[in-house]
């Protein structure tokens, strides 16, 4: 599978995981693998926006209005 990794959580945290491994019959490892992908996802996004961002401030990432990309995708309504 892949590799261990040990960390030590809050109490509270702790106990949460506890209930909600006990209650719905799945292991507490599920539940933390489950929460780390999905944040690390979140991260992910985050950063590569912050990226994005910092290009199309500098000048070296390509924009359009919403009259452009509605023209492009024949969405215009002032044609009608």
């Amino acid at each position: 599978m892949g590799s261990a990794v040990s960390l030590r959580l809050p109490e509270d945290v702790k106990v949460r995981l506890e209930r909600l491994a006990k209650r719905t019959g799945r292991s507490k490892t599920f539940y933390l693998i489950e929460a780390i992908t999905e944040k690390i996802a979140d991260l992910e996004d985050a950063y590569l926006a912050d990226e994005i961002a910092r290009r199309v401030r500098a000048g070296k990432e390509k924009t359009w209005s919403l009259d452009e990309v509605e023209r492009v995708l024949g969405l215009d309504d002032s044609a009608d």
